[in-house]
């Protein structure tokens, strides 16, 4: 419905606004995406294979944390590190400073560009591409080198024409997934100010008060994401899995000291700059402003954040199961495009889902106040678009995905076997969900109401566009202190939302989990 309703803003032209739009805002916007996509495609890609190779295949001091410990930026939202790197590295921040004062008017580059963007979200969303590519090394082992090696390849050779070759594919499904999480951000494009589709949505509702005007960027932005869409499919319909038996696959490459010493320094540096310092810094921020800032205002941020994740978490984790169920029960491929179609919501940015979903309740809204004026003298201007139905609706088309995954993996474990002792006990449908599979999918159901739990807590542009009067929440505090410049304000919010982040990242690490297909 979102998609039907975004493009069918087109029967509903202002030519002034589109024509506006036309001749100043799509040509920046167009260009600014397309270097966007391709400075983080770059980015993730160099960041996410190096570190998976280091970990997956390499042995070098301190290689076991750093397995782990790669993953954490996932737990910082890409504009909470956007504005730590404002904050600290902007003209007044205390490194700049600290420069000028040291070795006088030394100029730096500029934070507040292209490439700072594209440097925050590369070190925000590596994490997609080296978890997968680290499964993908993993199972190859040295084996694929000494196999290259053998045929007279050397091992920078080897590595580029048999390893990564073999990986490519699995390196190419991270990499759509943080482009389509680069394309879905508002947070920190709003934070550097870097006009993308996602920001002007935002100002076309707000700014200009025209819907019709934000879905058609909105479309314009889908056509986006189905080319990403696309490509992943595609990348993942050539996947094809092999093993190379355990004592191969856990062959290690010894590093000599001179190299182990860099890959340590690399991996710490990357660690460092994705997810040490901006912690630390927020930290030191929180502790300047707790005392002034920490009052009833942070309850109700605070309660409003956790109960609208809980709900939304709650209302993915029955629809994944269902749609899961249903999936075991009456497989088929007219199930198997259901599931895809009914998931493919996780790869549409939050604006694109607000504005779909926000037009036909509106409508909706509209009739019921005429039929209830015409029925029973109603004198209200709301029925539906005051309350948190659209945030809610739109949380569970985001993030169904997230719930889908780990609950459709964990039936998958379950054998037929069990379900056909069941019913020979007896046990109908309900019995057998209730009393057999629900039992067994209890970590499954966890990790997914964990997952998504988080991610909607994380959630700015669709809290931001649809929320209630007074529904503020701890990512559109954020929001509104970032957008007056104060970062230290920001601050404490920010990290009672990585604090929340650090869930998902255990339970990655914990089960050895994969990203959503």
């Amino acid at each position: 419905m979102p998609v039907a309703v975004t493009f069918s803003s087109f029967a509903q032209v202002e030519g002034d606004i589109l024509a506006h739009l036309a001749e100043f805002v799509l040509p920046e916007l167009v260009g600014n995406t397309l270097w966007l996509v391709i400075g983080v495609a770059i980015g993730v890609s160099l960041l996410g294979v190096s570190l998976a190779w280091l970990t997956a295949t390499c042995d070098f001091p301190g290689r076991r944390l750093f397995d782990w410990a790669l993953l954490l930026p996932l737990a910082l939202p890409a504009y909470v590190t956007a504005f730590v790197a404002i904050g600290l590295l902007d003209f007044t921040g205390p490194l700049q400073t600290a420069v000028r004062e040291t070795w006088g008017p030394v100029k730096l580059p500029e934070i507040r560009s292209r490439g700072g963007v594209i440097l925050v979200m590369s070190l925000a969303l590596y994490p997609y591409v080296y978890l997968i590519a680290r499964n993908a090394f993993a199972t190859q082992g040295a084996i694929a080198l000494e196999a290259a090696q053998s045929l007279g390849l050397s091992r920078t050779q080897g590595f580029f024409r048999v390893a990564l070759p073999m990986a490519r594919p699995w390196i190419a499904a991270g990499l759509m997934l943080a482009l389509m999480e680069t394309l879905a951000d508002f947070g920190t494009m709003a934070i550097f100010n870097y006009d993308t589709f996602t920001t002007a949505i935002y100002k076309a509702w707000y700014s200009l008060f025209s819907l019709p005007a934000a879905a058609q960027l909105a479309s314009i932005l889908i056509l986006f994401v189905l080319v990403a869409v696309v490509f992943e499919q595609r990348s993942r319909a050539q996947m094809r899995y092999s093993t190379v038996g355990r004592s191969a696959a856990q062959r290690r490459i010894r590093l000599s000291p001179a190299l182990a010493g860099l890959a340590f320094v690399y991996a710490g540096t990357v660690l460092a700059a994705a997810f040490l310092i901006p912690v630390t810094q927020l930290v030191l921020w929180t502790r300047e402003v707790i005392g002034d800032d920490l009052d009833s205002r942070y309850r109700a941020f605070a309660w409003h954040s956790v109960l609208l994740a809980s709900i939304g978490a709650l209302m993915v984790v029955i629809a994944a199961l269902l749609l899961a169920y249903a999936g075991r029960q009456r497989p088929g491929s007219a199930m198997v495009w259901t599931q895809r179609l009914a998931t493919l919501g996780y790869a549409f940015p939050g604006a694109v889902l607000a504005v779909g979903l926000f037009i036909p309740v509106a409508a909706l809204d509209n009739w019921l106040i005429d039929a209830g004026r015409a029925g029973f003298g109603f004198d209200g201007t709301e029925i539906l678009k005051g309350t948190l139905l659209i945030m809610l609706l739109a949380y569970l088309v985001r993030f169904l995905a997230v719930g889908f995954g780990p609950i459709d993996s964990g039936l998958h474990r379950i054998t037929r076997n069990v379900d056909e002792a069941a019913r020979s006990l007896g046990a109908g449908t309900a019995g057998l969900l209730t009393r057999v599979h629900l039992p067994m999918l209890r970590t499954s159901l966890l990790t997914a109401a964990a997952l998504a739990f988080v991610d909607i807590m994380k959630e700015m542009p669709i809290t931001l566009m649809t929320r209630p009067f007074g529904w503020d929440t701890l990512a559109v505090r954020v929001f509104e202190m970032t957008s007056e410049g104060e970062w230290e304000r920001a601050a404490l919010p920010a990290l009672a939302i990585v604090i929340a982040g650090i869930i998902p990242v255990i339970l990655l690490t914990w089960r050895g989990a994969r990203p959503l297909d």
